[in-house]
């Protein structure tokens, strides 16, 4: 699998485009493959049906060379508004964007209960917050009025989540 993601990966970079994610289905008979421009004008600079369709011939070709990948079916496509956000440069590129945060390992708060004063410890694990930033290795997000420094290393699956 790494082997073929570094592969896609490198193609579709030659051609302009950054890979947003990868997924193999159907017990790997189809290849679904997200791209996104690499130095978009702006957020609204998405990627089209041309760009879809001159990666998916680039990745075909490639593809048919290389004999010991074996599928029926390939996919190219936008990330779309919802996309997932995997890497470093994500986090960056969508600082302002509202976004679904899961962790693998949920981070423990301490508060302190209003009524008895007791403290009590709080385990969270899914975020829904504005991406204010990458400070370090760890993600800045606001989620209902408190900035989480989270480890980008214990994010499990982040996606944006468009407001409309």
């Amino acid at each position: 699998m790494q082997d073929l993601h570094t592969l896609i990966e490198q193609s579709v970079s030659q051609l302009g485009y950054d890979l947003v994610d990868l997924e193999i289905s159907n017990r790997g008979k189809l290849l679904r493959v997200f791209i996104d421009k690499q130095n978009p004008a702006d957020i609204t600079d998405s990627v089209n049906i041309d760009d879809c369709v001159l990666v998916s011939n680039q990745l075909g070709n490639l593809l048919a060379v290389e004999h010991e990948i074996d599928y029926d079916r390939l996919e190219v496509s936008s990330p779309g508004m919802d996309r997932v956000l995997k890497k470093e440069a994500d986090f960056i590129r969508f600082v302002g964007e509202r976004a679904t945060v899961k962790l693998r390992v949920p981070l423990v708060e301490v508060t302190v209960n209003a009524i008895t004063g007791a403290e009590e410890k709080v385990t969270k694990k899914n975020f829904l917050g504005f991406i204010r930033g990458v400070e370090g290795s760890n993600l800045l997000l606001d989620s209902d009025g408190v900035e989480y420094k989270i480890a980008l290393s214990n994010i499990d699956k982040s996606r944006l989540n468009p407001v409309f």
